[in-house]
């Protein structure tokens, strides 16, 4: 699924039009951009929650030459733990 039928989805579902839904989409990926980049977590109850973790700095191989050994510097990665509820939901 694209961002157009989710889009196309939200608005059968909710009753929305589409532009109203694609605002509120963008409203949310937005807000939940905001709160990662400030260093907190949301966590949507039964949904799943998003969060960002660090990495730390590790050695690589070039894969064009696999006996050169590379620096990977540390970074943070966003990350989404799905929830008790999805998680039931996808193994029925």
């Amino acid at each position: 699924m694209n961002k157009s039928e989710l889009l196309n989805s939200i608005s059968e579902k909710s009753g929305l039009k589409k532009v109203e839904s694609e605002k509120a989409l963008n409203a949310f990926l937005e807000t939940v951009e905001e709160a990662l980049v400030a260093g907190d977590k949301v966590q949507l109850v039964g949904f799943g929650t998003f969060e960002v973790r660090d990495r730390k700095a590790r050695e690589g191989r070039n894969p064009r030459k696999p006996e050169e050994v590379i620096q990977i510097p540390a970074s943070k990665a966003p990350v989404f733990k799905a929830g008790k509820t999805l998680k039931e939901a996808v193994n029925k």
